[in-house]
């Protein structure tokens, strides 16, 4: 049993966009002050000052941090948080929490349905049916690629980017991975550069976090030792790639092919990828489904519930971890 939340409403601000399971709990557990973005000028100071829990779809800098001086947690809706500013929060006691692990197994699903799209044309394939070719020019020509004898290599080996080894090696896969350092217990092959990673594979994955440390991590030298046959795809972070070299090594034969879902300005894609008839491109909807969305939505509104009622957080970031409630 946990104590109940305390009798007085605890004011809980939802900047922008957010999802409609979590603003009705939030509404049933706390008092909700429901704004159209991150922008504290939106919010008078006395309303400021009652601001003790932000639930939000990341975009939370320094700034609208310092906005709420009685602020004690950040509710980030989404396993990544690079856009929330973590070591800021720690600086000021605030607590930061994600939602990891309810959405690794729907993750993993689709970078891999991802990775066979791209390799097999089936958004092509499904367009020339659709447009009745198969009946009035005959079969799709066959797609140049497969999976078939592929190389993985996976940049990113935390729990999505093990889950979705764990797929790939069930087709027979060799799996390789890059990280800061070795992941105890893991033994697929470790390189300790990315380079040398897209050296030796022929297939890249990108499941990294973003942040300064992975910023345009998958550059011109990276897709260069990827190599002609190389595939790339994406479902991490937007800003771990230079979408210009990426550009132009698709379109001059660098690699073979990308499937990407995340992109570093969403929901603006730059032309030439839009252009490139050797990608894959979706909307950032890995984690996608009603199913796990709403389980997202339920963790990142269980943290703060459990905080208010427990002064415990269920799922903080590192960066906040040992941070105690007062």
């Amino acid at each position: 049993m946990t104590d109940p939340i305390p009798s007085t409403p605890v004011t809980i601000l939802v900047p922008g966009k957010f999802h409609d399971h979590a603003l009705n709990r939030i509404a049933g557990e706390f008092r909700l002050v429901a704004i159209e973005r991150a922008d504290a000028s939106l919010v008078d100071k006395a309303e400021c000052e009652a601001v003790r829990g932000i639930a939000a779809f990341g975009g939370v800098d320094a700034a609208f941090i310092d906005a709420f001086p009685n602020l004690e947690i950040i509710a980030n809706f989404g396993v990544g948080y690079d856009s929330v500013d973590a070591a800021h929060a720690a600086t000021r006691g605030v607590m930061v929490t994600n939602t990891p692990d309810v959405l690794t197994e729907e993750v993993a699903d689709t970078t891999v349905g991802l990775l066979i799209s791209t390799l097999r044309e089936l958004p092509k394939a499904e367009a020339w049916l659709r447009a009745g070719k198969w009946a009035s020019q005959g079969p799709i020509p066959v797609s140049p690629l497969t999976l078939r004898t592929r190389s993985i290599g996976i940049f990113g080996m935390g729990r999505i980017g093990l889950a979705i080894a764990k797929r790939l090696e069930s087709f027979g896969l060799p799996i390789a991975y890059h990280n800061r350092r070795p992941v105890e217990g893991v033994a697929y092959t470790y390189y300790r550069s990315l380079k040398a990673l897209a050296k030796a594979v022929d297939t890249l994955i990108c499941i990294a976090p973003g942040g300064a440390a992975t910023e345009k991590a998958i550059n011109a030298e990276i897709l260069a030792a990827l190599g002609p046959n190389g595939v790339f795809v994406n479902s991490g972070r937007g800003s771990t790639v230079d979408e210009d070299a990426l550009a132009k090594a698709l379109s001059d034969g660098t690699i073979a092919a990308a499937g990407l879902d995340v992109f570093a300005n969403e929901p603006h894609v730059p032309q030439a990828l839009l252009d490139a008839p050797n990608t894959v491109l979706l909307p950032h909807v890995a984690s996608g489904s009603a199913f796990t969305r709403r389980a997202m939505a339920d963790l990142c509104v269980d943290n703060l519930v459990s905080w208010f009622s427990t002064g415990k957080p269920l799922t903080p970031v590192p960066e906040t971890a040992r941070i105690k409630k007062q």
